[in-house]
C-alpha cells in the first residue's frame, strides 16, 4: 500500500539521480505530504530518432497520481487508480496496456503507512532508505485525451501515474526492518534498484510478465536497508507539508 508519500527533491537532483533530460521544463515544488492525485515527478523511456536509428531518451515528467486509462469517461476513476497490485496488473483493464508499453519509475524519499492501535487510534510511521538515498518504485503511465478540449487546441491532454505494490517480504535474517513492515502493512509499493530499473524502464522490453518477476524478485535486497519511524499525527492530514512532518517521534503505542 502506498497512500500517502514524500518527494522533496529539486528537478536538477532528479536530472543528476537519474541521467535523465527535460522534453519542457517543468516545475515541481517540494512536498513531503504527497496526496493522490497531486503533480508528481516520473522517470521513463522514449525511443527517438537519431543519426544513426533509434536512441533511448531517458525523461523527467510530471503526472498526477492517480492513473486515468485512455478510455476513462472523465479523470475521476484516477483518485481509485494510485496503487496497482503487480501480481495481476497484466489481468486488469485499467493497467494493462500500460503494462506493455507506458512503465516508468517513481522517485520518492520515503513513504507513510499507519499502524492501529487501541480504538481508533493510530500511528503514522515513516519509511525510507539510508541517509543520501531515495526510493524508486516501479510504476506506470498513461494518457488520456480530454474530450471536452476544443478540436484543434493544442493542449488537453493529462499525464497520470501508478505506483505497483507487492506482498510485505516476511520477516527473516536477512534485516529486521521486515518485521517492522509487516507489523505496518501486508503489501509494499514495489522498490527498484538501477539494474532493474534498467530492465523496468527499457521500451523495447516485450515480455511484460518477466519483468514484474524480475522486480519482485529484488524486493527484498532493495529494502534490507529501509528504516521504520514513528512520526507525529499531523501527516494524516494533507494540508500539512513541511520537512517536520518526517521528525521522528516517540510512538503512542
Amino acid at each position: 500500500m502506498c497512500g500517502r508519500y514524500v518527494m522533496a527533491r529539486a528537478v536538477g537532483d532528479l536530472l543528476a539521480d537519474f541521467d535523465a533530460e527535460l522534453e519542457d521544463e517543468v516545475s515541481i515544488p517540494p512536498s513531503w505530504n504527497v496526496a493522490p492525485t497531486d503533480a508528481v515527478p516520473i522517470v521513463l523511456e522514449r525511443l527517438v530518432d537519431g543519426e544513426s536509428g533509434n536512441k533511448h531518451v531517458r525523461q523527467l515528467h510530471v503526472a498526477r497520481w492517480g492513473l486515468v486509462p485512455s478510455w476513462a469517461k472523465d479523470p475521476g476513476i484516477g483518485s481509485r487508480m494510485i496503487n496497482a497490485r503487480s501480481e495481476s496488473v497484466l489481468e486488469k483493464p485499467a493497467f494493462r496496456k500500460a503494462m506493455q508499453s507506458r512503465r516508468c519509475a517513481v522517485p520518492a524519499d520515503g513513504y507513510y503507512e499507519w499502524k492501529q492501535g487501541p480504538g481508533k487510534s493510530k500511528q503514522p510511521y515513516y519509511v525510507h532508505s539510508g541517509p543520501g538515498h531515495g526510493l524508486v518504485f516501479a510504476g506506470l503511465y498513461e494518457w488520456w485525451k480530454d474530450p471536452t478540449w476544443p478540436a484543434g487546441e493544442p493542449g488537453g491532454w493529462l499525464l497520470s501515474t501508478s505506483i505497483l505494490t507487492t506482498d510485505t517480504p516476511p520477516p527473516g535474517s536477512e534485516s529486521t526492518v521486515f518485521g517492522k513492515l509487516t507489523e505496518l502493512h501486508d503489501r509494499v509499493p514495489l522498490p527498484m534498484d538501477n539494474a532493474t530499473m534498467q530492465a523496468w524502464l527499457d521500451p523495447q522490453a516485450d515480455d511484460p510478465a518477466g519483468l514484474v518477476d524480475l522486480v519482485r524478485a529484488g524486493v527484498k535486497d532493495v529494502a534490507a536497508d529501509w528504516h521504520v519511524e514513528s512520526v507525529g499525527k499531523e501527516v494524516g492530514n494533507v494540508r500539512n507539508n513541511g520537512p517536520e512532518l518526517i521528525r521522528p517521534v516517540e510512538a503512542l503505542f
